[in-house]
């Protein structure tokens, strides 16, 4: 036994072996697993060929209108009362020898709002550098303070009157809500502008600062996407962009060919949006106003069709 110690583990390793081939042999055999399918892989996701369709149409009549305007064709936009007046309110303090209030909204100017407030600030700037007249712009960021800054700068430097600009004029009050509101109607109080204009993006606050101007009798101008406060701003302002107007501002005022190809492109989508919405109610009204006859049924596969084309067989 002593001779065998030291190839006792080299044994040990070949018993081992030959027991697991034996085991292998008596057990039964396994049976053939079941092919797997394959996935195939889809360069396109059919049920959304619909959505592709209408994206491209949209897509090339924004193109499209660009370079109509690129080349020189005149676009026409309906006028907006609200931008129209703009030379009236400033026009009236100049008379009045008041200055003019300008809000850009509660927001940060990563907000889409407050960027289409402070456009619209460049407008009432070069206005207000034309007149004469001094320009307020209390706001509740610091960085909107330095963007409307620099927006009311080179509004006067176009209008070709640097000496306008006072910096001191474009405050910031406070980040906290109703603490802005306090100093913007304080600010009211004290120096009663002629003309008040709120463009951004506001909450609760919207309805104390249009009674706040209102109750000092100075013209007053809004726009806002916030639907919750249109009603607040059309009953105590004179003037109000409701919605889409407001992002349709800065092609209005500014008249640049790619703004204004872009707005009448997007205008197109939402009118064939609108025709896609008008006919399938249509068809879903006839398909179950006469579901047994040849026009119900012909209205039915045709519903059906566009649903499958638009929506993915989705209802």
């Amino acid at each position: 036994m002593n001779a065998l110690r030291p190839i006792r583990p080299l044994l040990l390793t070949i018993a081992a072996f030959a027991i697991l081939v034996l085991s292998a042999g008596s057990l039964p055999a396994e049976e053939p697993a079941a092919p797997v399918a394959e996935a195939k892989s889809e360069w396109v996701d059919q049920s959304r060929i619909g959505y592709g369709a209408l994206l491209a149409l949209i897509t090339g009549a924004v193109l499209w209108n660009i370079g109509l305007a690129r080349r020189g064709r005149p676009i026409r936009l309906r006028p907006i009362p609200a931008l129209e007046a703009i030379d009236e309110a400033v026009g009236r303090a100049t008379e009045m020898g008041k200055p003019c209030l300008f809000v850009p909204g509660v927001q940060d100017i990563n907000e889409m709002m407050t960027v289409a407030g402070v456009i619209v600030l460049g407008r009432v700037a070069r206005t207000a550098a034309d007149y004469d007249c001094q320009l307020l712009v209390p706001t509740a960021r610091s960085l909107v303070m330095t963007a409307c800054r620099e927006t009311v700068e080179a509004a006067c430097l176009s209008a070709g009157r640097p000496e306008a600009y006072r910096a001191d004029d474009i405050t910031y009050l406070a980040d906290e809500q109703f603490a802005y509101v306090a100093g913007v109607t304080s600010q009211m109080n004290d120096v009663r502008p002629a003309a008040c204009f709120y463009f951004g993006q506001f909450y609760a606050e919207s309805l104390f600062l249009a009674e706040a101007g209102n109750a000092i009798g100075c013209l007053q101008i809004a726009g806002t996407a916030e639907t919750t406060q249109l009603p607040f701003f059309v009953a105590a302002c004179d003037y109000t962009l409701i919605g889409e107007e407001f992002f349709a501002a800065s092609a209005y005022l500014s008249r640049e060919p790619d703004q204004l190809g872009a707005v009448r492109g997007q205008d197109l989508g939402k009118l064939l949006a609108m025709s896609l919405i008008v006919a399938g109610s249509l068809l879903a009204t006839a398909s179950q106003l006469s579901p047994g006859s040849s026009p119900g049924t012909a209205a039915k596969s045709m519903l059906d069709w566009c649903q499958t084309v638009l929506l993915g067989g989705s209802t």
